[in-house]
């Protein structure tokens, strides 16, 4: 029977537990596992290592894990996913997604803007890439012979702008599409359901939702999938079990949580469009002609996280300093809310051309609304909002 998004947010991951006797998920901490049955160990152990989901013994936690693989599979069963890999954060599913396409070659393009750490690990070529920066019109002209995959991050950070997937898709032809579709989370939109090879989340953020776990995941098909679990137990960069509990945990909460913060969001959007000391909010709903037809084909609401610029001669940083009850901080989808200026810290590392070309202007501050009282949001940014437009204009 087939289920919608709500019930399997709760029920993904939870196959077998009424036959363990258990209604939570254990959590299984084992560095080690026995091996009486040497043959069985070895046999295991060369499934693991040619990149298999399971075998008949873990052997060793770098390996394998029964409650990393619950998490894995109910993201993969949300994102409508053969598999999915779970690591330590969402810079280790990129770096394995780097390392496991090289066979299809070296070079990679990429949609700006991206996360500023994403955008750094390719612009190093530290994992031996190149890389062509692009606009999405850009793409088809810049995919070579041998391009591994092109990176696209819909709704993008930290302007929030969409990319349309499937036209991203076409340009690439042959060549995979990775989609970070962190922002929108599995709630809001699907990217393998519009031709993206691949389907990557910094768990840290919406998945967990409580800024207590940092964890990477990314959702493909069995093929890929082994690739990256291959890179995964080279690299030790593995999800630790306790990290894997609170992540199945949020996936339980992640619809409620995702629509209250969305509705808070665009109440926030709408007030701060219309507030005088505000020059531009950048949000989908705040976008007209093409990029609302694409939020309507493409996801199902226009998220949590919204971008705004004060009118010049307005400090941001006095702004942020004057705040009560939005957190100053980095990190984004937690239940509070959170407010940063990417310039200065998340998308710091990137070139400053690159970054004001892709719209990061030095002023923009990045909003993950929470799930508080809307209202209490509002009164905090519009007391902020008042104090430094009188000191502006005292001046």
């Amino acid at each position: 029977m087939d289920h919608r998004i709500a019930t399997l947010a709760v029920h993904a991951g939870r196959v077998g537990l009424k036959e363990a006797g258990v209604h939570a998920p254990p959590i299984d901490l084992s560095t080690t596992y026995p091996t009486p049955d040497p043959a069985e160990a070895t046999a295991s152990l060369e499934a693991f290592v040619e990149g298999a989901a399971h075998a008949p013994n873990p052997v060793y936690a770098r390996l394998y894990n029964p409650t990393v693989a619950r998490f894995e599979e109910a993201l993969a069963t949300l994102e409508g996913a053969e598999e999915s890999v779970a690591f330590s954060s969402g810079m280790a599913v990129l770096t394995a997604i780097v390392l496991a396409t090289q066979e299809r070659g070296r070079h990679i393009v990429a949609v700006r803007p991206l996360y500023g750490g994403s955008d750094h690990l390719l612009g190093t070529g530290l994992l031996g890439n190149s890389v062509s920066f692009v606009t999405p019109e850009g793409v088809a002209e810049a995919i070579r012979p041998d391009t591994a995959f092109v990176l696209v991050e819909t709704p993008a950070n930290p302007t929030v702008a969409l990319t349309d997937i499937e036209a991203v898709v076409r340009a690439a032809g042959q060549v995979p599409v990775v989609v970070d579709s962190t922002f929108a989370t599995p709630i809001l939109q699907r990217p393998l359901e519009h031709g993206a090879a691949f389907v990557m989340h910094s768990a840290t953020k919406f998945l967990g939702g409580h800024g207590d776990v940092i964890a990477g995941v990314v959702a493909t098909s069995a093929r890929w999938a082994g690739k990256l679990r291959q890179v995964r137990i080279l690299t030790g960069s593995l999800l630790h079990p306790l990290g894997a509990f609170l992540l199945l945990r949020g996936l339980a909460t992640l619809r409620l949580r995702v629509l209250a913060a969305q509705d808070n969001a665009i109440l926030l959007a709408t007030r701060l469009a219309r507030h005088p000391a505000v020059a531009r909010v950048h949000y989908p709903t705040q976008v007209s002609g093409t990029t609302s037809a694409l939020l309507r084909r493409q996801m199902a609401g226009p998220g949590a996280v919204l971008a705004f610029e004060l009118h010049p001669g307005i400090d941001a940083d006095a702004f942020l300093a004057q705040l009560r009850l939005i957190t100053p901080a980095v990190s984004l989808g937690s239940v509070d809310s959170l407010i940063q200026r990417p310039a200065a810290l998340t998308h710091h590392v990137v070139d400053p051309a690159a970054r004001e070309g892709a719209g990061i202007a030095p002023g923009l501050l990045r909003l993950s609304a929470g799930i508080e009282d809307g209202e209490d949001l509002w009164a905090d940014l519009a007391q902020a909002l008042e104090a430094v437009a009188g000191h502006a204009r005292a001046a």
